[in-house]
């Protein structure tokens, strides 16, 4: 019986190279996996998923208004799709997670989203409020503050000083955003 998973972290834990790694492991097997990621992080191009330490793949781009349900029914009318992948799953809106969910209980395929929980000012993003909702597994993926605590907490940096405002949704990476526990966070 196929689920949907919802694996989170805070920034740097290692979460797309997590799924390039699945990715790679059913496509060994001769198994079909359908990627995506939402076309608003566009940092390593249009339809990317790319690991910190350089390892990548592509993957279909899914804007505000696309129908992940009838891009799952497209790919596997052309051929059996066996898991669908989706990185930066925090960017999703709640029709996405919807669709995710149909594909799991109308075509037993398992999802596998990977995504951020809060953002730097601590509060869910719309994507991961809905996986926490419908997901059936979640799982964290730990990675730790410069001080070795377990990181739970997304600051972003501007200036070299830590911002608690703005708008929700800048993308960046380790120049804008650092992984801190909640004492350093606080």
């Amino acid at each position: 019986m196929a689920q949907l998973y919802y694996r989170y972290s805070t920034m740097n834990a290692g979460k797309s190279i997590e799924l390039i790694k699945v990715a790679h492991n059913y496509e060994e097997r001769g198994k079909r996996v359908l990627a995506l990621i939402p076309s608003v992080d566009n940092r390593y191009g249009k339809g990317r998923i790319a690991s910190r330490i350089g390892v990548s793949r592509e993957a279909i781009a899914v804007g505000d208004d696309t129908c992940i349900f009838d891009l799952f029914l497209e790919a596997q009318s052309e051929d059996p799709v066996h898991c669908v992948l989706i990185d930066e799953c925090q960017f999703l809106k709640k029709q996405h997670v919807e669709d995710l969910v149909r594909i799991v209980d109308d075509y037993d395929t398992p999802v596998l989203a990977y995504g951020l929980k809060n953002d730097f000012r601590n509060e869910l993003f719309e994507g991961s409020y809905y996986m926490l909702v419908y997901a059936d597994k979640i799982e964290e993926i730990k990675t730790i503050c410069h001080c070795g605590r377990k990181a739970t907490m997304v600051a972003r940096i501007v200036d070299g000083q830590m911002v608690r405002s703005g708008e929700q949704i800048v993308i960046g990476g380790n120049e804008m955003y650092v992984s801190l526990c909640r004492k350093h966070y606080h």
